[in-house]
């Protein structure tokens, strides 16, 4: 009965099982590439079965009058065999061709091959269903496709450069690019027409891919995505240059925002009578840390000189007066004093210039050697120091959270409130610290609630700071908020 059914009226059949095949695949899930292939191998099956045993052969023409109403059928039924043909060798396409750990490349090739086999199958209509003379329609469509080709050949240029893009890989989604025209950013995007960069100005530009090609590239996030600096400082010769050396070495290793491994290197770069100059290479983590990382480091420079008694040289092409320069034997800077770290304090900015006098007499000097901890995590300091020379590591739970240089302050948070510490502050050189107690503060802070949460203030957003850059414990940075809270409560009492 499914014989008579399907054999019957072989043309009938055949069209209602290509139509049936259609509709299957349609309604199942492009999800189940396995199902779906299985799925159409098996309607392909059953059409060639029926063509064979109509003695229909879908690979030659058969010319036919064109008023025999079978010859519709015929079309019809070799048409849909073409395309499930076409269908079942996608299917097999999407499945089987695949490039390991390249799904980009492997989709660009199945849609490149994908469409080839379109065109094969349109071809093959057009030959052995309606006979048309292939040969003739090629030759004969060559004009055509000049015509087009000269009309699209920016498009085609476009296309054929991302097609050698993507193969090529010099590039990926997510990469930051540095392109030889000065264009930098980062790849959010790459189609067969173009590639667009989400600039560091927060701008997306779209490259064609034919301009991609023509440039010269270089991927700044291979092998990873640290980026070198280079800064060049001058300083005037007046000490050995290897203890100007060991000064910028310094500066650098309290830098917070650039990578520790590998080591920033210092290289002594050209000496004359008016500057050593001193080239400092670091490492940050990512090209959007660049400008942060030379903020930090310019400072530290300058604070590092001031604390150690080294004058910045002036630009190379100022016009100078070559007698009277400072030298080794002559130079007299002038040593950082506790007033001058008060002054250079955000915080005290309020206090008259009587009242910092004043609160810089009070001041003790603390020395502390390599390795000496200043204070361990939990306990409390009850003064507030400035640094005068050295670097401090603050440590929380056995991991580096930050570092603190020249001009940078610790201890308000058991001075203000009697709180304890939250990192344990150990000394990485020899440190030289100002220490300014309870009995000096007090009386500032009493005639000064403003000065107060000013403090405050300051505290909560440097614990903010290490722990977006170098990661304070959330509860260090609820500790001082609570600071400011008790201190506001404190002096509006």
């Amino acid at each position: 009965m499914i014989y008579d059914a399907l054999f019957g009226k072989p043309l009938n059949s055949l069209i209602t099982v290509g139509c049936a095949g259609i509709v299957v695949w349609y309604f199942l899930s492009s999800q189940r590439p396995t199902t779906r292939l299985v799925v159409q191998i098996l309607f392909f099956a059953v059409m060639t079965l029926i063509l064979i045993a109509s003695g229909i052969d879908p690979h030659r023409f058969q010319r036919y009058d064109s008023l025999d109403p079978q010859a519709l059928l015929v079309i019809l039924a070799k048409s849909l065999w073409w395309v499930h043909l076409a269908w079942a060798v996608i299917g097999f396409i999407r499945l089987y061709l695949v490039l390991e750990g390249n799904p980009r490349e492997a989709r660009l090739l199945q849609d490149l091959v994908v469409g080839v086999v379109y065109i094969g199958m349109a071809l093959s209509i057009l030959a052995f269903v309606f006979g048309v003379p292939i040969g003739t329609l090629v030759a004969t469509s060559g004009v055509v496709a000049i015509i087009l080709g000269l009309a699209l050949q920016n498009t085609l240029a476009d296309v054929f450069s991302g097609i050698a893009l993507t193969l090529g890989r010099p590039y990926v989604i997510g990469d930051w690019i540095l392109l030889s025209d000065g264009t930098e950013g980062r790849v959010v995007e790459s189609n067969w027409r173009a590639t667009h960069i989400l600039t560091g100005a927060s701008n997306v530009v779209v490259l064609p891919n034919s301009f991609m090609a023509k440039l010269g590239l270089t991927n700044i996030s291979r092998p990873d995505e640290t980026h070198l600096l280079a800064l060049t400082i001058r300083v005037a010769p007046t000490r050995m240059p290897a203890a100007i050396q060991q000064v910028m070495g310094t500066a650098l290793a309290s830098c917070n925002s650039i990578l520790r491994e590998p080591p920033p290197v210092v290289a002594l770069k050209g000496l004359d009578a008016a500057a050593l100059e001193i080239d400092l290479y670091f490492r940050v983590t990512s090209p959007n840390q660049r400008a942060t990382a030379r903020s930090e480091v310019l400072d530290l420079v300058y604070r590092h000189c001031k604390s150690a008694g080294l004058l910045l040289a002036a630009p190379a092409g100022a016009t100078i007066v070559t007698t009277g320069l400072p030298t080794e034997e002559g130079a007299r800077p002038p040593g950082v004093t506790p007033l001058e770290l008060i002054e250079a304090i955000p915080v005290f900015a309020t206090l008259t210039s009587e009242e910092k006098a004043k609160l810089a007499e009070t001041t003790a000097i603390r020395q502390f050697r390599k390795g000496d901890v200043i204070v361990r995590e939990g306990e409390m300091l009850p003064s507030l120091m400035m640094v005068r020379a050295g670097i401090i590591a603050a440590r929380h739970a056995d991991e580096e959270r930050g570092r603190l240089a020249p001009g940078d302050f610790f201890g308000e948070t058991g001075l203000l409130a009697g709180m304890q510490e939250g990192c344990t502050l150990e000394a990485l050189t020899p440190v030289t610290a100002y220490e300014i107690n309870q009995e000096a503060f007090a009386p500032l802070l009493a005639e000064r609630p403003a000065l107060a949460e000013e403090i405050a203030e300051q505290l909560a957003g440097r614990a903010e700071r290490f722990r977006d850059g170098v990661a304070l414990p959330a509860e260090q940075v609820r500790s001082a908020h609570a600071i400011l809270k008790t201190i506001r409560t404190i002096f509006r009492a």
